[in-house]
């Protein structure tokens, strides 16, 4: 249940910071020095899903080859259903 609330905590946290990074790409594309690179929103985006799904192969691949079935695959479901949800944000959707 721990490890379940603290995915949770994690993901919060991602979408919060693409959040912000959009925000902060809005804010900056009103201004004359908007380039044409990259936004800042897709890279974090783009680590946040990294950071996610390394979390849900190490700690639900771990949790089932403990043979904790149960809570490996919630681990596996939650943490890539947050990368998903990440990504999308960060696609505009």
């Amino acid at each position: 249940m721990a490890l379940l609330v603290i995915d949770l905590m994690v993901i919060a946290w991602m979408v919060f910071a693409v959040g912000m990074e959009g925000w902060a790409d809005s804010y900056e594309s009103d201004s004359a020095s908007a380039s044409a690179s990259a936004s800042g929103a897709s890279s974090v985006a783009s680590q946040a899903s990294l950071i996610l799904m390394g979390g849900a192969v190490l700690t639900g691949g771990g949790l089932l080859a403990l043979g904790w079935r149960i809570p490996g695959v919630v681990q596996v479901v939650v943490l890539m259903g947050g990368a998903v949800l990440v990504s999308s944000l960060a696609a505009g959707g």
